[in-house]
This record gives C-alpha cells, sequence and structure tokens, in this order.
C-alpha cells in the first residue's frame, strides 16, 4: 500500500470555505476575473514609430497613431504596424557583421555581354499600414523581388565599364524611380527611401585583374591627354604670336613695296611728260645719267680693232698713272 506520509498542516490564519455552505464567493470572483480581463482588452496604446489598424470582424475600422485607445474587447482586434525605416541588401546579406555575397541576386549581365557584380542597400518604410497588412502576405519580399528586377532591366542598358566607373549614380536613380513606381501600382503599402549602390566589380579575380589593368591604361591616356593639351595649351600661343608677326611683316613689306612702286611710276610719269617735251634733250640726260652710274664700275679697252696690243686704262685712274 502508498504511504501518504505526514498530513501537511495548514499555514496560520487559514480559514476554508466549504463550497456546499458559500457557493456565491466563486461567482463574485469569477465576475472580478471577467472584469479585469475585460478592462484590459479594452485599452492598447500605439506607440510613437506606430500605426494601429482597429478591426471588427476582420473589417477595418480606423487607423491609430500614437496613443491610449479603446476597443470592444474579443470583438474589436488590433494589428500594430512599424513605422520606421529599414533597409535590406541587395546582393548580399550581414552574417555576423560581414557581408556575404549572394551570386543569385548581385551577378547581372551588362550591355555588351559581360558579368559584373554589383550590391545595392534598399532602405524602405510602410506607406499604408492597412495595404502593408492585407494585399500581400509577404510585402517585404514582394518588395526584394521587385527591386531586383528593376536592377537587372537597367544595368542590361550600360557597359560593364560604365556600370564599375562613371553610371553608379545614374543607374540607382533610374532604379529607384522605376521600383517606386511598381510599388505604388501593387499597393502592397511599401515606398523607397532611398537606393544606393554599395559595390560594383567583376565576379572574378581574374576579370578583377583585367579591369584594373584597363583601368590603369585609361589613367596613362587621360595623362597623355593631358600633357597633349598642356603642351598644346603652351605652345599654341608661340605659334599664333610667330605667325602674326610673320603677316605683320609681310603687310609691312607689301606696303613698303607698293609705295616704292607708285613712286617709281610717279617719277617715270614725271620723266615722261619731260621727254614729251624735249624728246632728245631727255633721251641725252638719260643716256649720261646711266653712263655715270654704269662706267665707274666698267674696265674700259679703248681700240681700234687693228691694234695687236691692247692697253687698259686702269693705270690712267690709278695715282701712279695720274703722275
Amino acid at each position: 500500500m502508498f504511504n501518504k506520509g505526514p498530513r501537511m498542516q495548514k499555514p496560520h490564519g487559514y480559514v476554508e470555505f466549504p463550497a456546499k455552505k458559500n457557493p456565491k464567493i466563486f461567482i463574485i470572483i469569477a465576475v472580478i476575473v471577467v472584469a479585469l480581463v475585460c478592462a484590459g482588452e479594452s485599452f492598447y496604446s500605439v506607440k510613437e514609430q506606430e500605426q494601429a489598424i482597429l478591426t471588427m470582424f476582420g473589417k477595418v475600422l480606423r487607423v491609430d497613431t500614437a496613443g491610449l485607445y479603446f476597443k470592444v474587447p474579443f470583438i474589436q482586434d488590433v494589428h500594430t504596424i512599424d513605422m520606421t525605416t529599414h533597409g535590406i541588401g541587395i546582393g548580399y546579406t550581414i552574417q555576423n557583421g560581414q557581408n556575404i555575397t549572394v551570386d543569385d541576386e548581385g551577378v547581372m549581365i551588362t550591355s555588351d555581354f559581360n558579368f559584373v557584380d554589383i550590391d545595392f542597400y534598399l532602405e524602405y518604410k510602410v506607406s499604408d499600414p492597412v495595404a502593408a497588412y492585407y494585399n500581400s502576405e509577404s510585402p517585404e519580399l514582394i518588395m526584394k523581388n521587385m527591386a531586383l528586377a528593376s536592377i537587372r532591366n537597367t544595368v542590361v542598358n550600360y557597359t560593364v565599364d560604365d556600370v564599375i566607373t562613371t553610371a553608379k549614380g545614374q543607374i540607382q536613380s533610374e532604379v529607384k524611380e522605376t521600383l517606386q513606381k511598381e510599388l505604388s501600382d501593387k499597393n502592397i503599402g511599401l515606398m523607397v527611401v532611398n537606393l544606393s549602390v554599395q559595390d560594383a566589380e567583376p565576379p572574378t579575380q581574374e576579370i578583377v585583374q583585367a579591369f584594373k589593368s584597363v583601368e590603369t591604361a585609361k589613367q596613362g591616356k587621360d595623362t597623355a591627354i593631358n600633357n597633349a593639351k598642356k603642351y598644346q595649351s603652351e605652345e599654341l600661343p608661340k605659334a599664333e604670336a610667330d605667325a602674326d608677326k610673320i603677316v605683320q611683316d609681310a603687310e609691312a613689306a607689301k606696303q613698303a613695296r607698293i609705295a616704292e612702286a607708285e613712286g617709281q611710276v610717279a617719277r617715270f610719269n614725271e620723266m615722261y611728260e619731260q621727254y614729251k617735251l624735249q624728246p632728245y634733250i631727255t633721251k641725252e640726260r638719260l643716256f649720261y645719267e646711266t653712263m655715270e652710274d654704269v662706267l665707274p664700275d666698267l674696265k674700259v679697252i679703248i681700240t681700234d680693232g687693228n691694234t695687236q696690243q691692247m692697253l687698259p686704262l686702269d693705270s690712267f685712274n690709278s695715282v701712279g698713272g695720274a703722275e
């Protein structure tokens, strides 16, 4: 047989009420408990960064902001929605403080049929609490899939060089605009706060090295172009100055030649006028003037044509010959 052990002593002050003698006490306690439960279920508070949807039998009655509110217990329900800004990575996930690449999301094809690994960070928040709660089962997952589709449709319009270097800002602006439009059309209650490109690089190390070599070559090209432009800016003014000087010298020589020619023409015309008045005298004068200019530089020999020995007249012009 079982040993029941020693009988437990009732605590001091304990009073046992026989149920048969006091049935109302249980009814009063039950009523108090139900009243307390109803009171607890009749009021609810909404925090500053939240909104609450009040429903009755599945129908939305109102949306409440921060504050304390009353509801009919057990009939009306409250669904709290977080209205703060959240962020998710596209192309990578964060595990233990480290970014882990998700190849299925980040690797995309470009317009020149190259692959690029591009990562985005998407910030979003609830724009319509009712739509976010009722219109879809997983609005965040739907939004992420929309973002992936928008990114792929945008990146495919750019070359791999542009995606990695200069087109990041334009790409994220286009993706943000497209994604926001699709979210509005689908009406899942979410909106884009910000979308930014975290990183863009080739998917393998071999391609990374190749792109680094290409980038180095581009930098060398830019340096050569800048040096050429610097040389051009230094030499072009000098060449223009030399060209201007040559033009000015030629213009001066032109004007001098024209003036000289005009002077000779005027002189010839004047001589011609004198020639018309006295042709013979003018001929004689011109002949003598010409001889005066020509003879001093000539070597003159006088002969009758039969002389066997010709005597130059140089000695007559020398000092000894004069003596």
